[in-house]
């Protein structure tokens, strides 16, 4: 019997289309023979769809009437797993039952990647392909990531976290930035993906509004030193936190300070058009031209962030190379890369298929591992429990 899948893209995050994208090309790369793959579209209201046309890339056009067309569907979960159901069907309709054995998320951004998605599979019982909770919540947390591996001896550049209280005293958290960092000062949102909201400032003036544009998209940012002659350099990880391999490494090329949204997912840097191939479209370098002593540790750097954070399936590494010093650091992670970062492990000759079939084998390992911990512990507690009054005592 075939593996019932559920693969999820879309979601309430900036990153929606990139998302679609990425989802899709998963879609017609997935072994059909092998799997039962039910592609599922998350709306930016988080609301989940299927239906006929919901794997065809051009019915993206006009999302209102793939709508109309699709069925909206609920996960429930029943004696014999999990199921997704019409959210509403009427007295006559056609009603909608489809079993999942396992989700595949390739989501992007934060209420999707950030672990709110992930969560919800836990609740339900139902498992999962790529991180779990934790990982994901911290691979998305820009700053906790960092403290994590700079913990575990993984070169970072030190950074500084600001809340919306910071905010509300302009003058004095941008004098903070001056006295800690100085120029130029990159500016984040602390758990946002695909470059967005994030600046370089040179300036007093600059650093306004990179902080604005920055808190426009999170409620916490960060800043860090900006590195002037910067060359990026990425690296995949495929596995788990006990076994891991690194892809080839690559530079991504781009026309600013930083690799920025439209270097990554729009021609020429236009406008996004409907020929977007996600982060497979980037122009790039594969390999980067390193020297063969950094490239090795480079990719061995990357497994041991990934096992470090705990983990699982595939993600995308993002190094930093200061030209000035010759020193690299650790950037940020991405737990569900663009494109699931397909195009480093082909560079290697894995075929899109077998990192897709990697993948899931790799979900149904953290099953079986899973199956065999302890989840609950047999007590009377409840039956000699009395709560209010003069024979209440204490539970703990």
């Amino acid at each position: 019997m075939k593996t019932r899948i559920a693969l999820m893209y879309g979601g309430r995050s900036v990153e929606h289309e990139v998302s679609v994208i990425s989802g899709i090309q998963a879609y017609m790369a997935i072994d059909k023979e092998k799997y039962d793959i039910t592609p599922v579209y998350l709306t930016k209201n988080n609301e989940m769809y299927v239906g006929e046309d919901i794997g065809k890339i051009e019915s993206y056009r006009d999302i209102p009437a793939l709508l109309n067309r699709s069925t909206r569907v609920i996960m429930i979960n029943e004696g014999d797993g999990v199921h997704m159901v019409s959210h509403k069907a009427g007295l006559f309709g056609k009603k909608t039952d489809i079993p999942v054995d396992l989700a595949f998320p390739i989501v992007h951004g934060t209420n999707v990647e950030d672990g709110a998605l992930q969560g919800y599979f836990k609740t339900l019982g139902l498992p999962f392909v790529g991180c779990d909770v934790t990982a994901s919540a911290v691979g998305m947390d820009k700053y906790v990531q960092k403290a994590v591996l700079k913990d575990n001896g993984i070169p970072v550049l030190d950074s500084f976290i600001y809340t919306m209280a910071d905010y509300e005293k302009m003058e004095s958290l941008m004098d903070d930035i001056e006295k800690n960092i100085g120029y130029p000062v990159i500016v984040k949102p602390f758990n946002a993906g695909s470059s967005v909201g994030i600046t370089v400032a040179k300036d007093r003036s600059e650093l306004s509004k990179a902080i604005d544009e920055a808190y426009s998209y999170a409620r916490k940012i960060i800043a860090e030193h900006a590195i002037t002659k910067l060359r990026e350099i990425n690296c995949a990880v495929l596995g788990d936190e006990n076994v891991a391999e690194a892809s080839e490494i690559e530079e991504p090329l781009h026309s600013k300070d930083i690799l920025s949204y439209e270097d990554k997912y729009c021609s020429g840097g236009g406008k996004k058009t409907g020929s977007s191939q996600g982060m497979a479209g980037v122009s790039r370098k594969i390999p980067a031209e390193v020297s063969p002593e950094m490239r090795e540790e480079i990719r061995s750097i990357a497994v041991k962030s990934f096992q470090k954070l705990g983990c699982n399936g595939v993600a995308r590494i993002d190094f930093m190379i200061d030209e000035e010093t010759g020193k690299f650091y650790y950037n940020e992670i991405n737990t569900i890369p663009g494109s699931l970062a397909f195009y480093l492990w082909e560079a290697l000759g894995m075929k899109y298929k077998e990192q897709l079939d990697r993948m899931i084998e790799l979900a149904l390992k953290r099953v079986r591992e899973e199956a065999a911990v302890t989840y609950s512990f047999d007590t009377n507690i409840l039956s000699g429990a009395v709560l209010g009054g003069k024979q209440a005592g204490k539970l703990g």
